[in-house]
């Protein structure tokens, strides 16, 4: 192989193997060929293992009744050159969130040595030239993220990046040199160097989910790296769906269908990003979330987020089991 910085994609996976198989093929067929996925399954139970084993990207089962992770090391083929990738299979004895699966991952590929990482969830789908695109700005930035586009439609965002930018050609206008500086969605394809994990860490696991993202990037910049957006490397993603509230006829109608294990790490998360790295938001988001429910005299739901709010204030953690199914 030609002397060249190495790349190492970090997939977490959990019950999604249809897609994450998807991904998977995404993956080696890249115009600038990966030389290593950590992939991390965190305790799957819909047979993501035996489906690996018969798409023969792992050659032996895990384990059963596992009691902390189990990692091993596997060859598959790119199809671009035929070279080798190894797979690293990791699967968690327990659900730990996208969270702790990116710390996991992203510890063991910078433990590695690998030069570049490529963060990714299992229902993500790099077009074939995400990397070579996003690697062709690598001397702007250590922290490079795709544009994030709809499977079903793609011509628009899945995540926006802001007011007037939920479209690729809104995206394009507005680059300078190809790329948009300071916004990007993390954990999305992003790709980052060993570098910034050297300064700054792995991601925080103890968020769980819905979160952990915003806050390595925030970290970031905190930490003065530059995140950028390249717009012409393309990572396809399903439609953000979460949704607090929905419309019924011409007027706004509360949603009462709680999802606790998603809401509370998502308050208890921004809550502690907030108050870290945003403080004027911070006072915003707990005046606007209490108007909001007290207007519709949801007192449950207001203990809900104030609850969810101080553990993050005070960084907390471990609450969300008691919503784990």
């Amino acid at each position: 192989m030609e002397n060249k910085e190495t790349v190492c994609a970090v997939v977490v996976t959990y019950n999604r193997k249809n897609l994450l198989k998807e991904c998977l093929e995404a993956l080696i067929k890249q115009t600038r060929p990966i030389q290593a996925i950590y992939l991390i399954d965190n305790a799957s139970t819909d047979g993501t293992p035996d489906l690996l084993l018969e798409k023969d990207y792992i050659k032996e089962l895990p384990p059963k009744n596992l009691s902390k992770p189990w990692e091993k090391e596997f060859e598959i083929k790119n199809l671009t050159d035929e070279d080798t990738i190894k797979l690293y299979y990791v699967r968690m004895h327990e659900n730990t969130g996208g969270a702790g699966g990116f710390h996991e991952g992203v510890k063991r590929g910078y433990e590695r040595g690998y030069d570049w990482l490529w963060l990714m969830d299992d229902d993500g789908l790099p077009k074939n030239d995400c990397l070579e695109i996003l690697l062709s700005k690598k001397d702007v930035a250590d922290f490079l993220a795709p544009l994030v586009v709809r499977i079903d439609k793609k011509d628009e965002m899945s995540f926006g990046l802001g007011k007037g930018l939920m479209t690729i050609k809104e995206c394009q206008l507005k680059a300078k040199d190809g790329i948009l500086e300071n916004v990007a969605n993390p954990f999305n394809g992003i790709l980052i160097s060993k570098k910034l994990v050297q300064k700054i860490g792995y991601p925080k696991k103890e968020m769980f989910i819905w979160g952990d993202e915003i806050e390595y990037q925030l970290r970031t910049v905190n930490k003065g790296f530059n995140v950028v957006t390249v717009v012409n490397a393309i990572h396809y993603h399903p439609k953000n769906k979460l949704k607090r509230v929905r419309i019924k006829g011409t007027k706004w109608e509360l949603s009462f269908q709680y999802d606790y294990l998603r809401d509370y790490c998502y308050v208890r998360n921004e809550a502690y990003n907030n108050i870290r790295y945003r403080r004027k938001r911070f006072i915003k988001k707990i005046m606007m979330y209490t108007m909001f429910f007290l207007s519709y005299l949801d007192i449950k739901g207001l203990l809900f987020y104030l609850n969810a709010t101080i553990d993050g204030i005070f960084g907390k953690w471990g609450k969300e089991k008691r919503y784990l199914k």
